[in-house]
């Protein structure tokens, strides 16, 4: 008796919830690849922008900023306006803002474009998460979980190494424009895979909690990345 193969006795479900995870592991490690990536081409980054390499950090600090400042709001609008929804839109807007910064002529634009790439990436893991847990059951969530966990691993560790290579054979603005195909490949499989969910009746948003959280999570940021510069006025910066 020919044995039936293990694929084939997977239920619909537990296939979808395989397929989800698979999806948002490819969004999330354009997100966690990226975080890594620019670190060693800061000095090719200040020598085009006319600044220090330095000065360029900001770029690192706004995006995390902007993180900590918006993830407390995506669970609200996955509930408001759709999961899937919300994940699309923070894919287009993390692609549109690697270009941005690719395309950018000097800090200011960089930093403006840091922010709307962390906006994208503020809603994408959450929500993300949201998707994987919505559409795997008890059983499968385990797995599920695991597929989404390897871009954190994976993506820092290969980033500053990816990040050296093309800054030495491309140039720095490829680290930014490699996210626009991953960036269109997560848009089409979202859009054909995963299925549109959203809240009969979405809670209100707590706006004091979400200004506060916010401001909370923002000012520790803030303040740890102030600890690691041994400028003057650094204490009197972070007591404050």
């Amino acid at each position: 008796m020919t044995a039936v193969p293990e694929t084939a006795t997977l239920s619909e479900t537990a296939t979808n919830a395989r397929r989800v995870a698979l999806i948002v592991a490819i969004a999330f490690f354009m997100q966690f690849l990226d975080s890594t990536i620019i670190s060693t081409s800061l000095p090719q980054m200040g020598a085009s922008f006319g600044v220090s390499a330095v000065a360029i950090s900001i770029g690192i600090t706004v995006y995390m900023l902007t993180m900590a400042v918006f993830v407390p709001l995506s669970g609200w609008l996955a509930d408001r306006f759709g999961a899937r929804n919300i994940f699309l839109l923070a894919i287009v807007l993390f692609t549109l803002a690697s270009l941005a910064c690719g395309v950018s002529q000097n800090l200011t634009q960089f930093v403006a474009a840091r922010v709307v790439q962390g906006l994208g990436s503020a809603l994408m893991t959450p929500v993300g998460r949201i998707l994987v847990l919505r559409n795997a059951s008890k059983s499968e969530l385990l797995n599920a979980t695991a597929l989404i966990t390897w871009p954190a691993l994976f993506a820092p560790v290969i980033g500053p190494v990816l990040g050296g290579f093309i800054t030495t054979y491309l140039s720095w603005h490829w680290n930014f424009f490699i996210n626009i195909p991953l960036g269109v490949v997560g848009l089409v499989l979202v859009a054909r895979f995963i299925p549109g969910d959203r809240e009969a009746d979405p809670k209100p948003l707590d706006w004091p909690g979400f200004f506060l959280t916010s401001a909370g999570l923002a000012l520790l940021l803030y303040g740890l990345e102030r600890i690691a510069h041994p400028e003057d006025g650094v204490l009197p910066t972070v007591l404050l």
